[in-house]
């Protein structure tokens, strides 16, 4: 059995900002892989669901983000869920918006939500890093994250999402490399098809083609054939 966790802050005035992308990227897989009903539970929402063949408790804790440790290790502490088979959607400010990374442990980079997390189960968990870039400096991040993707990042900010719940399984079955890459092949923009050329042959053919057309009545080859006859 696996702990899904997406982090994030409860209520409306939160949902579309950029430090919800974990409550997005849950709520986008629990939607895909037809999970059952969300219900209240360890001091957030908790559904249930199966993907490619392992059980899977989503938790959206409702603690904000600071506190999100309680509702995790609440939820493993009752179904006997280790560190090790907890996995945890963030965002990540160090990673180009849209790019994705998957890790073990390490340092909580000064997000809240791992940071609570590390106090209250340690920190050999499993972290979907999911970028949404930097603002450039440190004083404009606050502002940042708790504010909503612009209107041209929504394209790709869902894209990403898509991305995340249909390549999720490799994750939760530590194929983490795997992941990465299909993940990655699927943002990667298609390149245009360029237009055939005639071939050679193509060309040859056109050109017996239209001598054999000469034998029609109506061709000037046809006219001078019958003036000298």
């Amino acid at each position: 059995m696996i702990l899904l966790v997406g982090l994030g802050n409860p209520g409306g005035k939160y949902a579309k900002n950029r430090h919800n992308i974990g409550f997005m990227a849950l709520d986008e897989i629990v939607r895909r892989h037809s999970f059952g009903p969300w219900r209240s539970k360890f001091q957030g929402q908790m559904c249930e669901g199966t993907i490619d063949g392992t059980k899977v408790l989503a938790l959206m804790p409702e603690t904000f983000m600071n506190e999100s440790g309680r509702s995790v290790s609440a939820a493993a502490r009752f179904y006997k869920i280790a560190p090790e088979q907890t996995v945890v959607l963030h965002d990540e400010l160090d990673l180009a918006f849209t790019k994705i990374k998957v890790k073990i442990g390490g340092g909580h980079g000064g997000h809240n939500g791992l940071r609570s997390i590390d106090a209250h189960m340690g920190k050999n968990y499993k972290r979907v890093r999911l970028g949404i870039g930097h603002p450039g400096s440190k004083e404009k991040v606050h502002g940042y994250v708790l504010g909503d993707f612009a209107k041209a990042e929504e394209d790709p900010r869902d894209k990403m999402l898509d991305g995340v719940a249909q390549h999720i399984g490799h994750v939760i079955n530590d194929a983490d490399t795997e992941f990465m890459n299909r993940y990655a092949l699927g943002m990667r923009p298609q390149r245009p098809n360029k237009p055939k050329t005639p071939t050679q042959d193509s060309a040859q053919s056109s050109s017996v083609k239209n001598a054999n057309n000469d034998d029609n009545n109506d061709s000037p080859f046809a006219v001078l054939k019958k003036l000298t006859e």
